[in-house]
């Protein structure tokens, strides 16, 4: 912390709560349920009439009550990603049991936080621009700009409960949730913060977002089967579909975690981000920025690519996305690519961009500890450019090490994350050794 020593050792950073509100379920416990049972939080919209549009279906956060939280007063001047990261959070610090250690101001200093978002509040300038039509410009509430902002996750989090140590925005689409994650375990790592809770959150099911991604032809139009609407790698993919939502993990400097006696779900272990240089929205169509992401997160753990047991795949259901994804695995990997199972969250839940990542973080987490891996719903034809096993539609029991998490974004901004479980149990590195 600013003492000038360049030369600390590397600490050690493990996962000792989480929180997610998602498409699926208000908390971790249910939504995990969700995704092992193959169950899909896509709907129809209902936050406004999308009858005229080519796409009316969505993944929403369904009985999501902000008053829980926070007073009226408050939640009326604040953006819904705002509200869902500050109800993530309290789920996650309860789940550490860090709550009233930071009410009593225990370490707070020491306490960071790090969300991602993409658009962060742009509900609440939408709604300024809206009053100036409709009453007037003296009728704008002077909370239209602040809390429109990208930072206002994080500063809600950290205001909310107290954490006032390291605390950062990671602005990077659909990446951003993940690179949120990696950047909280670099700070940890050099000595920044003892804790972060670090994650994302996003509420754009708005209508400039669905007509906007529409006009790009990015989103599923099968409005008549919203549940099956996301469907990656099949050959049948005709999009993605937008998802909302927020999810925090509690990562904490191993010693400190092993000092209290904290629960601990898994090491975060690995961290790499790159661009692809390339074009606003299509990927590189040969993966070379996705294959850099993967290889840097697995070389900053210390592994080999043959020691990665299962990928969460970025997999948003796109035509070009998932065929570039799965050919980015197929050269970092070569022939052992078809050996690992691989899955997509977002098959059941859609794409919440800034949120997406650290969703997904957490099905790698959860798959640490269960040492089962969730389906990829709505595979039914396969694909010849999307050949490899992605857990088509059931869960499945596998023995897991180690886990790769892939975001890939607009603007082609590439984040991994390589987790392992924690402690590395000796007859499950021989079981693994043994599969392979």
């Amino acid at each position: 912390m600013g003492n000038g020593n360049h030369y600390r050792r590397m600490r050690r950073v493990v996962v000792t709560g989480l929180g997610a509100i998602t498409p699926l379920a208000l908390n971790v416990k249910d939504h995990w349920d969700g995704l092992l049972n193959g169950r899909s939080g896509i709907g129809r919209i209902t936050t406004f009439d999308p009858s005229e549009y080519p796409t009316q279906i969505a993944g929403e956060v369904k009985g999501f009550d902000p008053t829980q939280f926070m007073n009226f007063k408050e939640a009326r001047r604040m953006a819904r990603c705002s509200q869902l990261a500050i109800g993530a959070a309290k789920e996650a610090l309860g789940d550490a049991g860090l709550t009233d250690a930071l009410r009593a101001g225990a370490e707070a200093d020491r306490v960071g936080v790090v969300m991602g978002s993409a658009i962060g509040g742009f509900d609440m300038a939408l709604q300024g621009v809206e009053v100036i039509r409709e009453k007037g410009w003296k009728r704008v509430s002077p909370f239209s700009v602040p809390e429109s902002l990208a930072n206002m996750p994080a500063h809600h989090v950290s205001l909310h409960y107290g954490a006032k140590g390291f605390n950062n925005s990671v602005v990077t689409a659909c990446a951003a949730g993940t690179q949120a994650v990696g950047e909280a375990m670099e700070a940890i790592r050099w000595g920044r913060a003892e804790v972060i809770l670090a994650g994302g959150a996003e509420a754009m099911l708005l209508p400039v977002c669905i007509i906007g991604f529409s006009a790009m032809r990015g989103l599923s139009t099968r409005n008549d089967q919203p549940e099956r609407a996301s469907r990656p790698f099949d050959k049948n993919r005709d999009g993605f579909c937008v998802g909302e939502g927020a999810a925090i993990l509690v990562l904490e400097e191993l010693e400190h975690a092993e000092a209290r006696g904290a629960k601990i779900y898994a090491e975060v272990l690995g961290y790499g981000a790159s661009s692809d240089a390339y074009d606003v929205a299509a990927p590189d169509p040969v993966g070379e920025g996705a294959v850099r992401a993967m290889r840097w997160a697995i070389e900053d753990a210390g592994l080999k690519p043959e020691q990665i047991d299962y990928i969460n795949a970025h997999g948003s259901s796109t035509p070009i996305g998932d065929a570039v994804e799965t050919l980015a695995i197929k050269t970092l990997f070569g022939e052992r690519a078809y050996a690992i199972p691989i899955s997509s969250t977002k098959s059941m839940v859609g794409h919440s961009f800034g949120a997406t990542g650290a969703i997904e973080a957490i099905s790698c987490v959860m798959t640490l500890r269960d040492q089962i891996i969730h389906p990829t719903i709505n595979y039914e034809t396969p694909d010849p450019a999307c050949d490899l096993d992605y857990v088509p539609n059931t869960a499945r029991p596998a023995v897991v090490r180690y886990t790769l998490s892939n975001s890939f974004g607009l603007g082609g901004q590439n984040a991994c994350l390589v987790m392992g479980r924690y402690p590395l149990d000796s007859n499950l590195e021989m079981a693994s050794t043994a599969h392979e």
